[in-house]
């Protein structure tokens, strides 16, 4: 039996609110805080639940590389995070039936982009010895010719004709992640839904999808797996730096496209790599841990951490040209409805500056 410690009707912030609506349970009896009948009740899990989400998570702010959150809690901490009048009795009401305090997060460093091989990735003159790593210790993952992947189109010239789903051309080409002027490349995902997202497509848009499979097995650098990495703290990890390398923006491209024209120099086809938007589409959370220890270092956890990435391809060259990438099926695509999942957070927790790794020091707490 649910022993309920709050309800919905508790809070004043509306993004509490929603959220406690939306995790609570409907029951007849009245809240033990506020009396309310109709409130969804809140035992403590779903109490815990809803201060994560809204304290915690939805602090979290990205970095260059990496991300963090800029609040925690637990039962050794007094609260001492400033916040709107309107949230101040509800953040007094969960730690005290929770029996925590809020306080600023001092994240660890290598959250926030502190990773040695990543930092090296950055400077021209370390790049080379860890691209020559990553080539050496990511696996290879062989595109079969059973296998299918999409390539989508916004508004093309002749959407019918299979040349259209090729990589583009060298006058429209060069501005991706991975492409550049000496390096066409065909981008495609398993995820039909990945694709739209990194088309950044919109309603008005005429879209077509084409389906490829390779005529024969694809060699692509793996760089979806986690890479368990015993000897290797996480201000050392490998893993770490190509996980952010991808989730990160633009300003990453530079990196990205080097380890791609390394990667054809020793004959692959491709890569195999992680879609920017993956924590958009699987609704994970970046960069988990527990008592400070990534979960990408845990075993057991391999397979959860890879679970929250969406793959996508980048095939080197002009493979339907050339004959690696058959078209099977060509497609009109229409969005029919958008829904969006969404989480809330306090507009603002205090004024501290943002993360920055020159200047920012962790909280042993």
């Amino acid at each position: 039996m649910l022993e309920p410690l709050a309800c919905s009707d508790c809070f004043r912030d509306r993004g509490l609110r929603l959220e406690a609506l939306r995790v609570g349970e409907e029951l007849e009896t009245p809240c033990p805080v506020c009396g309310s009948p109709t409130g969804k009740k809140l035992d403590a899990p779903r109490l815990e639940h809803v201060a994560h989400s809204f304290f915690v998570r939805g602090t979290i702010q990205r970095t260059a590389y990496g991300a963090a959150p800029r609040v925690q809690y637990n039962s050794r901490r007094e609260t001492e995070i400033a916040t709107p009048p309107w949230l101040t009795a509800d953040l007094q009401l969960i730690g005290a039936k929770l029996g925590v305090g809020f306080f600023y997060y001092g994240p660890r460093l290598w959250m926030i982009g502190g990773v040695e091989p990543l930092e090296a990735l950055q400077q021209p003159d370390s790049r080379s010895a860890i691209i020559s790593r990553i080539l050496a210790e990511y696996p290879t993952y062989t595109l079969g010719t059973g296998e299918s992947v999409y390539r989508l189109r916004i508004n093309p010239t002749h959407p019918a004709e299979n040349a259209e789903y090729d990589s583009p051309p060298p006058d429209i080409g060069g501005g991706g992640r991975l492409d550049g002027p000496d390096l066409p490349i065909l981008y495609a995902s398993p995820d039909l839904q990945v694709c739209v997202h990194e088309c950044r497509a919109s309603a008005e848009d005429e879209m077509f999808v084409a389906t490829l499979e390779p005529s024969k097995p694809l060699a692509l650098v793996d760089l979806t797996e986690v890479l368990l990495e015993k000897d290797a703290t996480e201000f050392e990890s490998l893993d770490l730096a190509v996980h952010m390398l991808f989730l990160a923006g633009p300003h990453s491209y530079d990196i990205t496209r080097q380890i791609a024209l390394a990667a054809r120099a020793v004959g692959y086809d491709g890569l195999l790599y992680p879609s920017y938007f993956s924590l958009l589409r699987t609704g994970a959370i970046p960069l988990e841990t527990s008592y400070g220890i990534s979960h990408r270092r845990v075993a057991r956890l391999a397979e959860y951490e890879k679970a929250k990435l969406v793959p996508n391809v980048g095939i080197f060259g002009r493979p339907v040209a050339e004959g690696r990438l058959l078209v099977r099926c060509l497609n009109r695509v229409t969005i029919r409805r958008a829904e969006y999942d969404l989480s809330f957070g306090p507009v603002s927790v205090d004024d501290r500056p943002s993360f920055d790794l020159d200047s920012f020091t962790e909280d042993p707490a």
